[in-house]
């Protein structure tokens, strides 16, 4: 049986393959076809994980502005962020980074409104 050269469509195929992978040996195309499924694989979890590394610096800067700040008996972000909820304001982590960010006077002028609020209505509930 004589030897099929199969021409430019194989080698379309695999230079297809090795411009998406940057790797020397472009005559080994079994690793470079490993590499590509690996690099697929890789992109796809590790856009989870930045997901995940980005709440956590969010969450990070929010609690060192809060900590550094002139808010009354020692507020924390866990606090902060459950009086949030409980007064229904819409901002969510990525916000709040920012404005901890570009004005920390302002961060200070909510978690304080946060906290006057709270005490008026333990006041008017007679809590108090």
């Amino acid at each position: 049986m004589t030897r099929i050269s199969r021409g430019y469509i194989a080698r379309r195929r695999r230079r297809k393959t090795s411009l998406v992978v940057s790797s020397s040996g472009a005559s080994l195309s079994k690793l470079i076809t490993q590499q590509e499924i690996k690099a697929l694989a890789s992109s796809d979890r590790d856009r989870d994980r930045q997901k995940r590394d980005f709440r956590c610096l969010w969450i990070t800067r929010i609690n060192s502005v809060i900590r550094e700040g002139w808010v009354s008996y020692s507020y924390r972000y866990s606090r902060l962020i459950h009086d949030l909820y409980k007064r229904q304001l819409l901002l969510n982590r990525k916000m709040l980074a920012q404005i901890a960010i570009a004005n920390k006077n302002f961060l200070y002028l909510i978690s304080n409104q946060i906290l006057k609020s709270q005490v008026n209505w333990k006041e008017s509930a007679g809590v108090i």
